[in-house]
């Protein structure tokens, strides 16, 4: 939350014993509480607020815009790609999917078809999905749209991910996850999402320790004044930020690896439907026509099976992937109420294999794939872009404030007067060794907060004790500023 918090009263202001210029006592000020048991605490955490916020920032700040615009990219899509998504006239009846899909490869006869996403709405196209064309990203598919009225082929755009997201949103998706830097790029959103929701706690933490007196903006000026809006929209925001940064980590690198291990161990995984084609028929009558994804009793009546098994649209049908594969048919509705069901259809007997509800789902995969669609703005449509938007410029605003009371903070020549080390010495024992405890188990499950943090607390002893042995503090470890 906070990047560059004020040392607080009880810390010493500043070397004249005179209290900051935006610190001036008001008149009949409120009392101050007494020390509690958690006071130690707070230069700790001060110090580790300040540093975290000013290394980390900028690292956030592109995570926090590169998110604004990925989270616009969903509306500025369905304007930019308007003919590839819609019809140009809703007909009657819509044409078999097998006569659609026959359309889209006589267009584009390359690759293969490797999925077909039925037309879900009314005046919605449906897409075939063909993999292995020359020229397509690697991971990507090739999207023909097709007139499920007239197997008119209104175009054909490249296409990534589940949600089917188009060059635009790609493009984007790509720059917040990775930087177009590929998986090394993908380092720099994972460092981020793992100190936001330090930062963000230790700003509460010293936000809520403040007086009262010292939280007013009204009527404030110069650092004060930053100090209080930074708090004031970090405190509103903070429930976001940690609800961010933990479905961040769900699918990143080495976290997001960790993560999977844990829900595994515990019997949370996310199951899948059972491919495999069963019954003595298996593989006859599976042969396809080059690429076309017509294996055995085709695409319709495949289509049919699952329809009576209750999956309404949005569906994508994948063909099998040898002659010893069924058919998989899913509902991918990622907005409320999820549609997640599956089912798999024997291409020789078109008979239903194997059904699997998202109801059967165990919790934790449950609440991963809700938590990963409200990160990304697919959960709730619109209203949920908008969260995130907002979320994003909030944090854009905290992290510019930041730096503001940063420069704010410096003296004369001095830019931003470091927060003095030694905090920790103070913190008692019943406190300080369970919390190295936690952190240390944090670290190990979220390695891109554990290996900096410990790369900085060895730096700081280093430098403490280089400081120590030029006299620039006096002996007997009291905390002197830097």
């Amino acid at each position: 939350m906070s990047t560059a918090p004020s040392p607080s009263p009880d810390l010493g202001s500043a070397r004249s014993g005179e209290p900051p210029s935006d610190e001036v006592p008001q008149p009949d000020p409120a009392p101050a509480p007494s020390p509690g048991r958690w006071a130690p605490l707070r230069p700790l955490v001060l110090r580790l607020h300040f540093y975290a916020g000013v290394f980390v920032a900028p690292f956030l700040l592109v995570a926090a815009v590169t998110g604004f615009l990925y989270a616009g990219a969903f509306q500025a899509e369905k304007l930019v790609y308007a003919h590839e998504l819609t019809v140009a006239d809703v007909g009657d009846a819509k044409l078999p999917v097998s006569r659609q899909v026959a359309a889209a490869r006589k267009a584009h006869p390359e690759g293969t078809v490797s999925a077909v996403r039925p037309s879900p709405e009314a005046d919605a196209t449906t897409r075939v999905l063909l993999s292995g064309v020359e020229g397509v990203a690697p991971g990507h598919t090739l999207a023909v749209f097709v007139d499920p009225y007239t197997a008119e082929v209104r175009g054909a755009l490249e296409q990534y991910g589940s949600t089917g997201a188009l060059p635009l949103r790609t493009w984007i998706d790509e720059f917040h996850r990775d930087l177009h830097l590929g998986e090394n790029g993908r380092l720099y959103s994972e460092f981020a999402a793992s100190w936001l929701w330090v930062i963000a706690g230790g700003g509460l933490v010293l936000w809520f320790s403040r007086r009262r007196a010292l939280r007013r903006v009204r009527g404030t000026r110069g650092r004060r004044r930053t100090l209080g809006l930074h708090g004031t929209v970090g405190v509103w925001a903070a429930a976001g930020f940690f609800f961010l940064s933990a479905t961040g980590l769900t699918w990143s690198t080495y976290a997001g690896a960790n993560i999977d291990q844990l829900r595994t161990s515990l019997g949370q995984a996310t199951p899948s439907v059972s491919a495999a084609a069963g019954g003595e028929h298996a593989g006859h009558g599976a042969s396809a026509t080059t690429g076309s994804g017509e294996h055995g009793v085709g695409l319709d009546k495949v289509l049919a099976a699952a329809r009576a098994k209750g999956l309404t649209d949005p569906v994508e049908i994948v063909p099998p992937a040898d002659e010893k594969s069924a058919y998989v048919v899913r509902q991918v509705q990622r907005s409320w109420p999820e549609k997640q069901d599956a089912v798999a259809v024997d291409p020789a007997t078109g008979e239903v294999t194997d059904v699997l509800r998202f109801a059967d789902h165990p919790l934790l995969a449950k609440l991963t794939r809700w938590g990963i669609d409200l990160h990304t703005g697919i959960l709730f449509g619109l209203v949920n872009q908008i969260a995130l938007m907002l979320l994003a410029l909030a944090l854009v605003l905290l992290i510019v404030w930041g730096y503001r009371m940063w420069w704010q903070r410096g003296r004369g020549s001095a830019f931003g007067r470091p927060v003095p080390r030694g905090a920790w010495q103070q913190v008692p024992p019943a406190i300080l060794v369970p919390g190295v405890a936690v952190i240390a188990v944090l670290g190990y499950f979220v390695p891109l907060l554990g290996i900096p943090l410990a790369a900085f607390v060895v730096v700081d002893v280093v430098l403490g004790e280089i400081a120590h042995r030029r006299g620039r503090r006096p002996p007997g470890g009291a905390p002197a500023a830097k």
